[in-house]
């Protein structure tokens, strides 16, 4: 009887850092969604963050943070906000996963960029 071939296992290989980020990762810094917030809900319809807070139900300093881009959009503000301002959870969502993967893209890149300038 003869036996199957094995597969050698190979060797972990370094993967290649490419130049274009793949599919789904936007080529430019998306806007924020907290900047998204102000931009387009807040200060046109005339909404401090002190109202903004009260509205949605959350502390000043998390929409503060969250303006400002220190603070996720969590599940949790994001229907909030669907809610208050008439739009999808997803809408929001969708927004800090652009956010968060053009951010971890950039991250990744650093050290390949330090790299090749040394």
């Amino acid at each position: 009887m003869n036996q199957p071939a094995r597969a050698v296992p190979r060797q972990p290989q370094q993967p290649q850092q490419p130049q274009q980020p793949p599919a789904g990762v936007p080529l430019r810094a998306p806007m924020h969604p907290g900047r998204l917030l102000e931009r387009q809900f807040l200060v046109p319809l005339g909404i401090n963050q002190t109202r903004a807070a009260l509205l949605l139900g959350v502390s000043r300093r998390r929409v503060n943070e969250l303006v400002m881009g220190h603070r996720a959009m969590s599940p949790d503000t994001a229907l909030r906000c669907a809610i208050a301002f008439g739009t999808s959870a997803t809408f929001w969502l969708e927004m800090q996963a652009h956010w968060d993967c053009y951010q971890a893209w950039r991250a990744m890149r650093a050290p390949a960029a330090a790299d090749a300038a040394h």
